[in-house]
């Protein structure tokens, strides 16, 4: 979600689908003009490594025709990770967002639970949901003004050594039109 904040805040694109793959890692595909997927790729490289987390992102200018059936993966349900491993997101909002999102990623349950557990008792927040992400990876998704998303995630993201490992923890201001989209309704 950090990665595709930055590039709809970056350049005019659209998310077509995601998909979750194996890594665990997601595949974010967007549509727009070349330029602005461009500027998008070059973006989600800087959020990526700014978070130090691996990325790789491709621009294929003008896809070939018939080619849609190899990369537009059909709607599915993952029983194991308890969710869509794709998601088509709907962009209905146009609005900018007048919340903050925070996420918090661990590897294990009880790290996830004091984590967040730790969250709310320390800010006025709300959660949006647990995702489970395969590999033992939680991410539970906070949300609420800046300020108080911000000392959750620093208060939660402290409780998790020693029960679990800290994969992230990430604070989206104003989170993306794409972004919205993908939140648990």
């Amino acid at each position: 979600m950090v990665v595709l904040d930055a590039m709809e805040k970056t350049a005019n694109v659209r998310v077509v689908q995601t998909e979750l793959n194996d890594a665990p890692g997601v595949c974010i595909k967007l549509a727009g003009r070349i330029g602005d997927i461009q500027s998008a790729a070059h973006a989600a490289e800087a959020a990526a490594q700014a978070m130090q987390v691996p990325i790789l992102a491709h621009v294929i200018p003008q896809p070939a025709e018939g080619s849609r059936a190899a990369w537009e993966a059909a709607p599915d349900f993952n029983p194991l990770i308890e969710q869509p491993s794709v998601q088509r997101p709907e962009n209905t909002m146009n609005e900018q967002a007048s919340f903050a999102v925070g996420l918090i990623e661990t590897q294990g349950f009880t790290a996830a639970f004091e984590a967040i557990d730790t969250a709310l008792k320390t800010a006025n927040v709300e959660v949006l949901a647990r995702e489970k992400l395969g590999g033992g990876y939680i991410t539970i998704i906070i949300k609420g003004d800046v300020a108080a998303v911000r000392a959750a995630v620093d208060a939660g993201k402290a409780h998790v050594e020693g029960l679990g490992k800290l994969i992230a923890a990430h604070v989206i201001p104003s989170p993306s039109q794409g972004v919205l989209s993908l939140l648990p309704k």
